[in-house]
């Protein structure tokens, strides 16, 4: 019904909302930043596991030195997020933080139209004003 790219996506969001519940409850009582290294690890061992099962492996030495550079500033950019998120989950209510968290998904936007020359049609960017309005809704007191 729906093109496959849909079920991945509404699959990333379920996700990231179990990560704000669980995150939570995690973060309580230990420092956020050693939360964070201690989820990263996780996550590391989790997708290399599936990588090496679906014999996805490819040496990074022999990737295209551009893939390789945007991987790596994704990857800092993953961590000063997860970095954050984790502070912001220890000091505020996770039904706050984490739709505030999603404005994400409008600077994702922004830049898309900018940087990748992505069409900001009516519906696009009608949809990112409400995505930003909900946020700051919830935000405010």
């Amino acid at each position: 019904m729906f093109p496959a790219w849909v079920y991945y996506a509404l699959g990333s969001a379920f996700f990231a909302g179990l990560t704000a519940l669980f995150g939570k409850i995690g973060v309580s009582g230990i420092n956020s930043n050693l939360a964070t290294f201690l989820r990263t690890i996780v996550v590391l061992l989790f997708s290399g596991g599936i990588v090496l099962a679906t014999g996805g492996w490819q040496n990074p030495a022999r990737l295209p030195q551009k893939t390789l550079g945007f991987l790596i500033l994704s990857a800092l950019a993953t961590g000063a997020s997860w970095l954050c998120y984790y502070r912001a989950l220890q000091l505020g209510p996770a039904s706050k933080v984490a739709p505030i968290d999603k404005l994400g998904v409008v600077f994702a936007m922004v830049l898309a139209f900018v940087f990748l020359g992505e069409k900001a049609d009516l519906k696009t960017v009608g949809g990112g004003l409400l995505i930003a309005a909900g946020a700051l809704v919830i935000a405010l007191k």
